[in-house]
């Protein structure tokens, strides 16, 4: 009796018996379960926007429903139908513009409620084949203050409208609408990300491991061309060194391509690789260049690979640039710190007015990518110094060693 009481004061206020509120109010828990868990998911946003349109058409309890996301030229990039089959949609045809009240809802975003929406002066109308609305629901996709689309309820299939109620759970599901395309938007923003800085990579790689040899293939093939009617045997021996140097940069460039370290540094260890460069460059270019390494600790393998990066860089800079016939390379241990210091005697040039070429920004990002510090100390007519220093992560017990000509030290490079 007196359950039968409750629910007949429940008809009287107006709300359903408990066990339809109860019914309902699990059928509403499902259907944001279910949207919960897609877009938290592997679903394509696509997708979860249907599952989210689809629920609230039902939960709304209209005919039809629509979720719409705006693109830069007045059209759509997203517009989502759900209560008309294929055929329906396809006998419409295109997608709507922005404008009628699909435009008011992205330019106002707030809620819209019309019990007939065709006596709104602001209706623009429909294509013939479009079903024939009255009563509508439009409810704003937001992120904070910027208006993302938006979900439209038309045609409800209980007498007397769209309630607030309805308004209600359509704003849940559009909050739902809101983080699934805020959360795809950061994940393209992050694949372009990487895809930018996979091309930095790249350039930085390409520009570091092959150019300086291709360079030096130049240098051999111009020397050739000289002696080949003056000295034809030293001009065999240039052209043996050019084919050398070609197949080292092809196998440099296959390094970068598999994204492996450097060829030279994988055989023969960091100071014997920057050694052997140091030789190459050297009787390239008709200059002495000479290395000095201390003992050193063990290395990340990205670590060593900046380092000899950046000295293959520096050497190469200060061969074509400086002028000078000594450069010397130092490679030793400092406290906590592997330090590279590659310096000349020649030009030199101002530090305010550095160039903003390839080879510099290349190796302040190598020195960034591994959190060293790299500084480059010249002057007109004094010389230039490029200092890498690179932190320990483990000492290792090995005591802090600087080049002395005893302790690791050798000579790379001579003048032909």
């Amino acid at each position: 009796m007196e359950q039968q009481r409750n629910q007949n004061g429940a008809r009287r206020a107006g709300r359903p018996p408990a066990p339809a509120r109860d019914a309902a109010q699990d059928e509403i828990f499902q259907h944001v379960s279910q949207v919960v868990l897609a877009v938290s998911s592997q679903l394509s946003v696509r997708d979860v926007l249907q599952m989210i349109v689809r629920s609230a058409r039902s939960l709304a309890g209209a005919r039809y429903a629509a979720l719409g996301v705006p693109d830069d030229a007045g059209g759509f990039a997203e517009f989502l139908v759900d209560g008309l089959t294929a055929r329906e949609q396809a006998a419409i045809g295109p997608l709507p513009r922005q404008h009628g009240l699909l435009g008011v809802m992205l330019r106002e975003g707030k809620p819209l409620r019309l019990a007939d929406i065709r006596a709104d002066p602001r209706f623009w109308g429909w294509p013939a084949a479009h079903p024939d609305l009255t009563d509508v629901l439009g409810v704003p996709i937001r992120d904070r203050e910027h208006v993302l689309g938006f979900i439209f309820a038309a045609c409800k299939t209980a007498p007397g409208g769209f309630t607030e109620r309805d308004e209600q759970l359509v704003s849940l599901f559009a909050a739902h609408a809101a983080i699934a395309l805020t959360n795809a938007r950061l994940y393209e923003r992050g694949r372009e990300l990487s895809v930018l800085q996979e091309r930095a990579r790249l350039a930085r790689d390409l520009h570091d491991a092959v150019s300086q040899k291709l360079f030096s293939v130049r240098a051999k093939a111009r020397a050739a061309a000289v002696l080949v009617e003056r000295d034809p045997v030293r001009a065999i021996e240039e052209i043996d060194s050019v084919a050398s140097l070609a197949g080292q940069a092809h196998a440099e460039l296959r390094a970068v391509i598999d994204g492996l370290a450097p060829p030279d540094l994988a055989a023969g260890g960091l100071a014997g690789s920057i050694r052997g460069y140091a030789v190459l460059a050297g009787r390239t270019h008709g200059a002495d260049v000479t290395v000095q390494a201390g003992e050193l600790p063990a290395l990340d393998p990205r670590q060593e690979t900046a380092l000899y990066r950046t000295a293959q860089e520096a050497i190469g800079n200060a061969l074509r640039h400086s002028g000078s016939q000594q450069i010397s390379v130092c490679l030793y241990r400092r406290r906590q710190a592997v330090v590279l210091e590659v310096s000349d005697r020649g030009a030199g040039f101002d530090p305010r007015g550095i160039p903003a070429g390839l080879g510099l920004a290349s190796m302040r990002e190598r020195a960034a990518s591994v959190g060293g510090r790299l500084s480059i100390t010249a002057a007109p007519g004094t010389g230039t110094r490029v200092r890498l220093s690179v932190p320990i992560k483990e000492t290792g017990g090995i005591a802090a060693t600087e080049p002395d000509g005893t302790a690791g030290a050798g000579t790379a490079g001579g003048r032909r």
